[in-house]
C-alpha cells in the first residue's frame, strides 16, 4: 500500500546546495574528478582553542540536557558580542541558541505564521527560504533584484509588496548567494518603509557578518535603525565565522514574547542544542578573533581571483561581492553562446563535461546564474576556472561553426 505524505510536505523540494554537493560527492567515489563548488562550507579547520573548548566540556562531564534556550554560559558570550559588534542590548531571556542558524529560521516561521500569512523575500535568497515559509503554511512573496541594483531591494520594492498579510519580512546582508551586503544608508531607508508597519516582524540574517570586506563596517538592521527593536529577530551563528559547520551551533535576539514563542517551538522538536557545542561556541565568540580575520583574508583573496576570472570567461559577468564566500555569475550569454536551455541544464553541462559542481541560480530565484562557493584553496579555484575556461571556449567554437 502506497504512502500519502502531507499536503505540507509535497509543497518542499529537498535543498538545492546540499543535493549539487551529494551528488559531486557520488561522483567522486566513482572514481571521478570532480571539484565540488557547491558546498557553503569553509575549508578551515575550526580553531585549535575553540576545539580545545569542546574537549574540555567533555572531559568535565558536560553531557547533559540543557535549557531548551541554551546554557547561561553561551548567553552571555552572545549578549556580549551583540554589545560589542551591533550596539545592540539584550538581556538572557531574549537570547536563543538552536542547531544552527537554520533551526532559528524555521523556529521564527512557525512561531509568527498562520495560513497565507504572507513572507516578503528578497531574491535571489538563500534556498531554505521559501520552503521553510511554505511548510508554515505561510505565502512567500519574491522580490526580484537583479545586477543592475546590486542585488539588493529598493525601498519603494518593499513598500510596493507590502498588504495587510503581510507579517513577515526575511534580509540577509551580506547575501547568500550574491555577496551583496547593504549599507547602514541603505537599510535605514528599508526600515522607514517597516517602521509604520506594526504588524510585520523583520528575521535578519546576518550570518556571514564576519566574512566581510565591504567599503563601510558591517551593520545589522537593528543598528541602523533601533525603532525596529521591538520586532526584529537578530540572527547569527558560528558555522561560518569560525569554521564550525558540524558544530552546529546558530544564535539569535529578539524580543522577549518572540524568543518564549520560538523556543517552545524548538521544545517540542529537538531541544536544546548540543552542551558540548555550546560550551565551544562560547569560547569562540568570547576568545582571541585573529583566527577570524586571518580566514576572512583568504576568503577576500579567493573572492578577488574568482571574480576576476569569471569576468574573463565568454558570455560570464559577475559583480563583485562584500562579503560570504560565493560569487554569483551571470551567466545567460554564455548559456546562448553554447545552446544551454537553463541554467540548470548549463550547471549540469558543468559538471559532465568539465568536472566542476556548481549551484543554479534558479535555486535561488535568480535564473540564468550560477553560484560558486569559492570555500576551497587558489590552487582548486584556479583548476576549476582553467576547465570551465575550457569548456565555454570549445562550446562556443562548435556552435560557430
Amino acid at each position: 500500500m502506497a504512502v500519502t505524505l502531507s499536503r505540507r510536505i509535497q509543497r518542499v523540494k529537498p535543498s538545492p546546495t546540499l543535493n549539487v554537493t551529494a551528488r559531486a560527492a557520488r561522483l567522486r567515489a566513482e572514481g571521478k574528478d570532480v571539484i565540488g563548488l557547491g558546498a557553503g562550507e569553509p575549508d578551515f579547520d575550526t580553531p585549535h582553542y575553540i576545539a580545545e573548548a569542546g574537549i574540555e566540556a567533555i572531559h568535565r562531564g558536560m553531557t547533559r540536557y540543557t535549557h531548551v534556550e541554551g546554557t547561561s554560559e553561551i548567553k552571555d558570550a552572545i549578549i556580549a558580542k551583540f554589545a560589542r559588534d551591533n550596539g545592540i542590548q539584550y538581556e538572557r531571556s531574549q537570547i536563543l541558541v538552536a542547531t544552527g542558524a537554520k533551526q532559528v529560521l524555521y523556529n521564527l516561521c512557525m512561531a509568527v505564521l498562520d495560513k497565507d500569512d504572507e513572507v516578503i523575500i528578497p531574491a535571489p535568497y538563500w534556498v531554505s527560504y521559501p520552503d521553510m515559509v511554505l511548510l508554515a503554511d505561510g505565502q512567500p512573496v519574491i522580490l526580484t533584484s537583479g545586477p543592475a541594483q546590486g542585488y539588493k531591494i529598493s525601498p519603494r520594492q518593499l513598500a510596493a509588496a507590502i498588504t495587510p498579510k503581510t507579517r513577515l519580512v526575511l534580509l540577509n546582508s551580506p547575501c547568500n548567494p550574491t555577496g551583496a551586503a547593504y549599507t547602514r544608508a541603505e537599510l535605514r531607508a528599508l526600515g522607514e518603509v517597516l517602521i509604520d508597519q506594526p504588524r510585520i516582524v523583520i528575521g535578519t540574517d546576518d550570518m556571514y557578518e564576519k566574512i566581510y570586506w565591504g567599503s563601510e563596517p558591517f551593520c545589522s538592521l537593528v543598528t541602523a535603525v533601533p525603532e525596529l527593536y521591538g520586532r526584529t529577530v537578530t540572527i547569527n551563528g558560528v558555522s561560518k565565522t569560525y569554521a564550525m559547520t558540524g558544530w552546529r551551533i546558530g544564535y539569535c535576539g529578539a524580543p522577549k514574547e518572540l524568543i518564549t514563542a520560538m523556543a517552545t517551538i524548538q521544545g517540542q522538536s529537538t531541544s536544546n542544542a548540543s552542551s558540548i557545542s555550546q560550551h565551544a561556541a562560547a569560547a569562540a565568540l568570547s576568545g582571541d578573533q585573529s583566527e577570524v580575520a586571518r580566514m576572512n583574508e583568504a576568503f577576500k583573496a579567493r573572492h578577488d581571483y574568482v571574480v576576476e576570472a569569471l569576468n574573463a570567461l565568454p558570455g560570464v559577468s559577475c559583480l563583485p561581492g562584500s562579503g560570504t564566500f560565493y560569487a554569483f555569475a551571470d551567466v545567460t550569454h554564455a548559456m546562448a553562446a553554447i545552446g544551454s536551455s537553463s541554467d540548470t541544464d548549463f550547471a549540469e553541462m558543468l559538471l559532465t563535461e568539465a568536472g566542476v559542481a556548481v549551484v543554479p541560480g534558479s535555486a535561488f530565484g535568480a535564473s540564468g546564474h550560477i553560484r560558486l562557493s569559492f570555500a576551497c584553496s587558489l590552487e582548486t579555484l584556479k583548476n576549476a576556472m582553467e576547465r570551465i575556461a575550457g569548456v565555454l571556449s570549445r562550446g562556443s567554437a562548435a556552435r560557430r561553426t
